[in-house]
């Protein structure tokens, strides 16, 4: 037995690559969507307006083109979301205190019973200076990174 997922092409729906693709009904209007879900996910990762058919009522058929298009699409999405999440976790500002030029980082990992942030300094060198732990709504900019660093890196309240 393999762990190949089938191919589907059907008018509504296509399945190959890793994605399927269904037209599905579009309960905001009288027209049509499709979902894009990757193998092995509940929820689609992206839906998007269909085109209506020659008959201005039901869907265009999938075909291949449209579906390696709507991969592509759906594919980007889910690569920008992953990096916007990874830049809204980890995040880093440079800045200068006194005379040193300080790196500071606030790291957030997101769990769900238990959230926490590290915030931590780093020089030019690459030595940590300080860690603390801080809240995961902590605001990291340049004035609180400023402000931590010229307090000698006391825990920010």
């Amino acid at each position: 037995m393999t762990d190949t997922p089938e191919k589907i092409q059907e008018p509504r729906t296509w399945a190959s690559d890793g994605w399927t693709a269904q037209v599905i009904k579009n309960d905001d209007d009288d027209g049509w969507a499709v979902a894009m879900t990757k193998d092995g996910q509940a929820e689609p990762a992206l839906v998007g307006p269909w085109t209506m058919g020659r008959d201005k009522k039901n869907p265009k058929p999938l075909d291949g083109n449209a579906f390696s298009t709507l991969v592509k699409t759906a594919s980007e999405f889910v690569r920008r979301s992953e990096q916007q999440l990874h830049a809204s976790l980890h995040q880093s500002i440079a800045v200068t205190a006194g005379a040193v030029r300080v790196t500071v980082y606030l790291d957030i990992d997101p769990d769900e019973d238990n959230p926490s942030a590290v915030l931590s300094a780093r020089d030019e060198g690459d030595d940590l200076l300080a860690e603390v732990r801080v809240a995961p709504s902590f605001k990291l900019n340049r004035s609180s990174a400023v402000a931590w660093a010229e307090s000698g890196f006391v825990k920010p309240r």
